[in-house]
């Protein structure tokens, strides 16, 4: 077997592992997404038997003001957490087909470097200054894409610190407004 099609066959075994690998990160974030959302719909049907149990059991008026006010923290909190827990899947499955396309991308460019080297040698006499066009080019393309690389991975970053930041604020002002709702129920009470 001659090394072109033996080199095209490898290539696309790679390729098809490459495809088989991203549907399994793929299926394995949304078996993962499934779990999480049928935890939450377990959680949120006991959280709803127990406070409408509650409400019930109230009283009076006031008394069913203060079961909704101290609802409101715990429910920002979950929300916040399952935001986070989906946030942190999404992620997961994000780095995986990252990982995928980085070493494909590598292998690429080592294809590619191995061909221009193979090129360079059977190049006729003259040829020199078109063939290191070629692996300049090849080069400024490694390097665009290192700079891509790089900046995804900062927007992701920042991307997670503006979650965390936004979560932290939301369950702040909850537990402020929880405890304003709070003060003003005995209020209506005088």
């Amino acid at each position: 077997m001659t090394t072109v099609p033996k080199q095209l066959v490898e290539q696309q075994k790679a390729a098809v592992n490459n495809i088989v690998a991203a549907q399994n990160a793929l299926f394995s974030g949304f078996e993962k997404l499934v779990d999480l959302n049928l935890k939450v719909i377990k959680a949120t049907l006991g959280d709803v038997a127990q406070t409408s149990q509650q409400a019930t059991e109230a009283k009076d008026p006031q008394e069913a003001v203060a079961l909704v006010s101290s609802l409101a923290q715990p429910a920002a909190e979950k929300a916040a957490a399952y935001s986070k827990d989906v946030y942190q899947i999404v992620s997961q499955v994000s780095n995986e087909l990252l990982k995928l396309s980085e070493s494909h991308v590598a292998e690429v460019q080592k294809n590619l470097s191995e061909s221009i080297d193979q090129l360079a040698k059977n190049a006729p006499t003259g040829s020199e200054s078109a063939v290191a066009l070629l692996k300049s080019t090849l080069a400024s393309a490694n390097n665009a894409y290192d700079s891509l690389n790089k900046a995804a991975k900062q927007a992701a970053e920042v991307a997670e610190n503006n979650l965390a930041a936004a979560t932290a604020a939301t369950v702040q002002a909850t537990e402020q407004a929880t405890k304003v709702a709070t003060q003003a129920t005995p209020a209506r009470k005088a």
